[in-house]
């Protein structure tokens, strides 16, 4: 009828928030399963927010008496629950409920409160119980009995006992220190031993719980003979303080009992109560002559805080007298026990982007001591991008307080110190590991921001010109790196149809046969890209150089007629002398460098010992006069080769038909040169003008370069003395290379610069020191083979070789000496106008020059004049 009376009268439910914590109310002793309180609804949750966030109680150290219905979202008992053996005699009985909510990662303290029931009746330590009174004991002497113990609180524990009719005595409670009581046996009437000499009496202890419960013991009384005074203590009560860490033989006290009587009747030993339990007699012990108590086990302040001792005095008359007193030993704590670390809940791995105040781990800190010994306070390492946030009675949150990096550290190795207050204060530690996990944050990053490959012409199709390496500082996906080419324009071609890309190595492989003399330079925009989200990538330039090969042959440009056919007619007179220039064989190579160089041999003739051909210039000349013997046709072959290997040859069959009366059409600049002329000294003049003014133009455009070299390092710090100082000059789209050769017989300059490396651009400037006539040609080669603008401008430019005699006869009659003056001093110019170069400098380079040379040509000009009149 009980748990009946249980569930129907006392399953009372009561809730309170107070300072955000929740409090419910109920009863011991419920069954397991027996709703606590609706969880989920006083924690405003919804009950699919139960299952998803995994609402639970947390796991400590213990029984675990409540649980969470997931079903429901309400706390239920998990386990029996005893109020007497949680919280023994205290009148609050509160048993604090960890709850835990994650994502995110929460923690609520619930307070159950367990109220008690009747369910312990008032107990004896023994149903029996012995006294001895003298007949002779006074009325109204008082005689302590033993008291009764019920574990209930409240109005549940014990509250009054009744003693069995008698004759002679009565009871009396006496309430002492603490609200406890104790009852007293009280004569009421003289004993007479002859009369009745024992008197059992039944004392009934009981409680104030509804229905009542009560417990007895049976008291023997037996009358002694006179022996009429007793041991008498000093005191009644005595109280004595007594440290945790006493050690054994520690005296604890000394109490004093004295005996009005004489001999035997006033000797007194003394001895623990009767009913005093073991945990005492195990802790203690009396010496029966001095009734000193002195320490004999081991004090623990956890266990027990307090001992009450019943001591005994008795004298040894007949019969024997005996005294009483209590002694209260209160046990004073020690800080013995180090403070213990208890993680709520385990720590989860962190995103590397998280932000400050990110929740890690819930943390609680307990110590079994108490007062400043059981004050725990939480310490970390210093140093670490954690804080312990403090929330409410020994529980922190562990939580992120700085940026973290997990190419810099990919896990925290955080050890978590806890100190008590004590004195010495006590400490303890716990490990605990945070993985950080990855975020893309770091993008593929090349070895280096450009490559330079030098790549040969006609190479195969299919082949590796280089691999390009990327790296990324981040982990797994974010790691993986696929590479591409970035969308350029080649000579108005799409980059993707010269070369492709391995996207996951990074080996670029050709896709044509390259041609140097169409194509020097190739630029590659490569970029590396992770597998991130989102992803990150980065660029490098790759230039590929195109080497030159020994891949074209010479190409005859004069005579003009060898390039219709291989036979040139050429026509000199008979008296020509030793030297005479019979004609100049010119060829060009489209190839470059050593490549390029080209010398002439006279492979065959029809009469060797008659003409010679320069190695170097081409010209034709005559070795010795023309005789009456020699043929009147000559048949030579020339044969023009490069410099490159293997060699590269081409040959070119030059006629020449010797004829009577024709004049020789150049005559020797030395001797023209040597004669005196009028105008000589303002020819002179020409020229100084002309230096002089070079010069100050050339001075003007070095002082317009310095107060732009100064400006400029006015504004951005300094001013660029190196093209590699420069940042202007840094990009790749604006690289300028200028060669300068002076290998063997043909001097030349090559520039490379700005939009040149992308229109495969050339300029060389090319002297030949042998050259009597010291020519000088800018050429810009258009392609590989196409020559015949070049042969067109060319053809009026050389020394005319294929003159006529009728010719030569209107050239003597309508110029006379200027014609020939003019002939002899030609000076050749092949200016082909090149587009406009990103180097400014180069520009005004190149138009000094040609203001010097426009220079020269009108100081001619003026001389050929002045000669003429």
């Amino acid at each position: 009828y009980r748990w009946l009376a249980l569930w129907w009268n006392h399953f009372i439910l009561l809730w309170s928030t107070i300072d955000g914590q929740t409090r419910y109310s109920i009863q011991e002793e419920l069954k397991q399963g027996s709703v606590v309180g609706n969880l989920a609804k006083d924690l405003t949750l919804g009950l699919s927010d139960v299952f998803e966030r995994k609402l639970r109680v947390a796991s400590e150290a213990g029984e675990q008496y409540f649980r969470v219905d997931a079903g429901k979202g309400e706390l239920v008992v998990n386990d029996r629950i005893d109020r007497e053996a949680l919280c023994g005699q205290s009148a609050n009985c509160v048993l604090p409920v960890q709850v835990v909510i994650e994502d995110p990662l929460q923690l609520h303290r619930i307070e159950v409160e367990i109220k008690d029931i009747n369910d312990n009746s008032p107990s004896f330590l023994s149903n029996e119980l012995s006294l001895n009174i003298a007949e002779s004991a006074a009325v109204g002497t008082r005689f302590p009995l033993e008291s009764a113990a019920d574990p209930d609180v409240g109005s549940n524990t014990l509250k009054s006992y009744t003693l069995g009719k008698n004759e002679c005595f009565s009871l009396k409670i006496k309430e002492i220190k603490g609200g406890k009581t104790v009852p007293e046996l009280v004569l009421d009437k003289p004993l007479d031993r002859e009369k009745k000499s024992v008197h059992k009496i039944l004392l009934t202890a009981l409680d104030g719980g509804n229905p009542v419960r009560s417990g007895t013991t049976h008291i023997t009384i037996k009358v002694l003979d006179i022996n009429d005074n007793f041991p008498l203590f000093e005191e009644n009560v005595y109280k004595v303080s007594l440290g945790e860490k006493s050690v054994k033989g520690t005296v604890v006290i000394n109490p004093k009992a004295t005996d009005a009587d004489e001999g035997l009747n006033g000797e007194i030993e003394f001895s623990f109560g009767s009913r005093t339990p073991e945990s005492v007699l195990s802790v203690f012990e009396i010496n029966p002559l001095t009734g000193q108590i002195t320490l004999k086990g081991d004090l623990d302040f956890e266990t027990v805080k307090s001992f009450d001792i019943d001591i005994t005095a008795k004298d040894k008359g007949s019969p024997q007298m005996e005294g009483h007193c209590r002694v209260q030993v209160d046990i004073t704590d020690f800080n013995d026990n180090a403070p213990e670390i208890v993680f709520t809940s385990q720590p989860k791995p962190v995103r590397e982007d998280a932000p400050s105040g990110t929740v890690v781990a819930l943390i609680s800190a307990r110590d079994l001591d108490s007062a400043d010994n059981g004050k725990v306070t939480l310490q970390l390492a210093k140093g670490l991008p954690f804080n312990l946030k403090p929330s409410f009675s020994n529980n922190y949150a562990l939580v992120t307080s700085g940026a973290l990096d997990r190419e810099s550290c990919s896990e925290y190795k955080i050890e978590i110190t806890a100190t008590d207050s004590g004195s010495p204060p006590m400490s303890s530690k716990k490990t605990v590991f945070v993985t950080i996990t990855d975020v893309n944050d770091n993008p593929p990053l090349f070895t280096q921001p450009s490559y330079n490959v030098y790549w040969k012409e006609n190479g195969v199709p299919g082949s590796i010109l280089y691999s390009v390496s990327a790296t990324d500082l981040d982990s797994e996906e974010n790691a993986k790196i696929s590479y591409s080419i970035l969308d350029s324009k080649v000579q108005d071609v799409s980059v993707s149809s010269y070369v492709y890309i391995n996207s996951d190595n990074g080996s670029i492989y050709s896709m044509h046969s390259f041609d140097y003399e169409k194509m020097k330079v190739i630029e590659i925009q490569v970029q590396a890209k992770d597998q991130g989200s989102p992803s990150l990538s980065s660029n490098a330039t790759v230039h590929v150089f195109i080497l030159d090969q020994n891949d074209n042959a010479p190409a005859v440009i004069y005579p003009s007629s060898a390039v219709l056919g291989s036979l040139s007619h050429q026509r000199m007179p008979r008296s020509a002398k030793a030297g005479h220039l019979v004609t100049k064989v010119t060829a060009v190579d489209a190839d470059s460098g050593h490549n390029a160089w080209i010398s002439y041999k006279l492979a065959e003739a029809t009469d060797a010992s008659l003409f010679t051909v320069n190695l170097y210039t081409g010209e034709v000349r005559t070795k010795r006069a023309v005789s009456e013997q020699d043929d009147s046709s000559q048949r030579l072959l020339i044969e023009i080769r490069d410099d490159g290997e293997p060699v590269q040859s081409a040959t070119v069959t030059v006629s020449i038909l010797m004829e009577d009366g024709l004049h020789e059409p150049i005559l020797d600049l030395r001797q023209k040169a040597a004669e005196p002329s009028k105008k000589t000294g303002r020819i002179t003049l020409y020229l100084i003008l002309s230096l002089a003014s070079v010069s100050v133009l050339s001075l003007v455009t070095f002082l317009i370069l310095a107060v732009k070299c100064i400006r400029s390092s006015r504004s951005s710090g300094s001013c660029c003395t190196r093209r590699s100082d420069c940042d202007d000059y840094k990009n790749p789209n604006r690289n300028l290379q200028i060669q300068l050769n002076t290998d063997g017989p043909i001097k030349y300059v090559e520039v490379l610069g700005g939009d040149m490396l992308s229109q495969s651009q050339s300029f060389r400037s090319c002297m030949s020191p042998m050259s009597e006539y010291s020519d000088f040609t800018l050429i810009k080669p258009s392609s590989t083979t196409d020559f015949k603008e070049v042969i067109s401008v060319l053809d009026a430019s050389l020394p005319d070789s294929t003159w006529t005699f009728e010719s030569q006869q209107r050239d003597r009659e309508a110029g006379g000496d200027r014609t020939e003056f003019q002939r002899r001093h030609r000076y050749f110019f092949l200016l082909v106008f090149f587009s406009s170069s990103s180097f400014w400098e180069v520009n005004v380079m190149i138009i000094s020059n040609l203001t010097f040379f426009l220079f020269l040509k009108w100081i001619c000009l003026c001389w050929s004049a002045s000669v003429s009149f």
